[in-house]
């Protein structure tokens, strides 16, 4: 009788090989080069990180008149403290800070919208897109409904910077659209237009286009005809990002296959309908990281509107630190800028990460 031998059952892996400890080995120790850079790095953190925690908390001083407060022999953030309001709404009146506030926290409850299922995505958009800038903009600036008129040469600080940043972005993107659109067009006149305007646009730096923006373009116009410098601002700043936007959007449309334009033929569809159904939400889905790393950057490149004399989050820190009475914070003043810029541009990067695994179909090429 002939005897059956069957595999034993594979036995579980040691309790030590799971888990915390396993992740620490394979991230950690699997090398000993890996070895060697972890030990370099905890050594390098070991110089950095209790000097920095020192400087920022230990030895801080968080309130004070002037510099002669901060005596700790760590950070001045009393420095922050006295000029906070200027730093986040400028030389906006302070008893009409509730305005922006509650601006702030309309836009915040209408993208919170955007998770409910229940509610129509196309009402909400038009209401976001066109209904909100316009209450946002009288909330602004005042002189309706009994409301203080508030001029844009007393915006400034974060508030500046966000507005500058949020519409950028926001008018950027569908006219980047147009331009990729237009650059891959078959008509040779709208072609030749979108190529002179996006290389034009994009062989000149940012600050070159505010300098014309708001220095060079009141030179041109007729007597008594003028633009408000923030609205010539914000028309340079969204020119520029859209030039760049379209060459994202345009190589996401090169990605596409050529069986997907074949497939919406086919269908029957007309040309507008193929790309708002078919084509441009595949292409827009490639490129979201290009599309947030040029949002990012154009977040950042606001700051070069303290070149034309507006003072946004970075200019006014530049112009508190020249105060007699806080001389030798330029430290603290930078240290808190960065801190800001870091934390929201981080949160656009983790946002843009959440979009990409959502809309992510798993159809990957091997």
């Amino acid at each position: 009788m002939a005897i059956e031998f069957k595999p034993s059952p594979s036995l579980p892996p040691p309790s030590n090989a799971v888990g915390a400890v396993a992740w620490v080995r394979k991230n950690f120790f699997s090398s000993p080069l890996n070895i060697f850079l972890t030990v370099f790095s905890f050594y390098i953190l070991y110089l950095l990180v209790p000097p920095t925690v020192e400087w920022a908390f230990l030895d801080a001083t968080w309130s004070g008149e002037n510099k002669d407060a901060c005596t700790a022999g760590g950070a001045c953030w009393a420095f922050i403290v006295a000029y906070f309001d200027q730093f986040m709404y400028g030389l906006y009146p302070q008893t009409e800070y509730w305005r922006i506030n509650l601006a702030a926290i309309l836009l915040a409850l209408l993208i919170g919208m955007y998770a409910i299922k229940a509610i129509n995505k196309l009402i909400l958009s038009i209401a976001v897109l066109i209904v909100y800038p316009v209450v946002a903009y009288f909330l602004f600036a005042g002189g309706i409904l009994g409301l203080e008129v508030v001029e844009t040469s007393l915006w400034g600080g974060l508030f500046l910077t966000t507005l500058l940043g949020v519409v950028g972005i926001v008018a950027s993107l569908p006219l980047g659209v147009v331009l990729a659109l237009g650059r891959r067009s078959n008509m040779p006149i709208v072609k030749s237009v979108c190529v002179v305007f996006i290389e034009t646009v994009r062989a000149v730096p940012l600050i070159t286009i505010l300098f014309m923006a708001s220095v060079m373009i009141p030179l041109f116009l007729p007597d008594g005809l003028n633009f408000n410098k923030l609205l010539r601002v914000l028309i340079g700043i969204t020119l520029f990002s859209a030039a760049y936007m379209a060459e994202v959007i345009r190589g996401g449309l090169q990605a596409i296959p050529k069986g997907q334009y074949e497939a919406a033929d086919a269908m029957g569809l007309t040309y507008w309908q193929s790309m708002l159904l078919v084509i441009l939400p595949q292409a827009l889905k490639l490129v979201i990281p290009g599309i947030v790393n040029t949002f990012i950057g154009l977040f950042k490149d606001t700051t070069l509107v303290y070149i034309v004399g507006m003072f946004d989050l970075l200019g006014r820190i530049q112009s508190a630190t020249h105060d007699g009475d806080w001389l030798g914070t330029t430290t603290e003043g930078y240290a808190f800028a960065g801190f800001i810029y870091w934390a929201i541009c981080f949160g656009m990067s983790r946002y843009s990460m959440a979009v990409e695994r959502k809309l992510d179909t798993g159809h990957k090429r091997n």
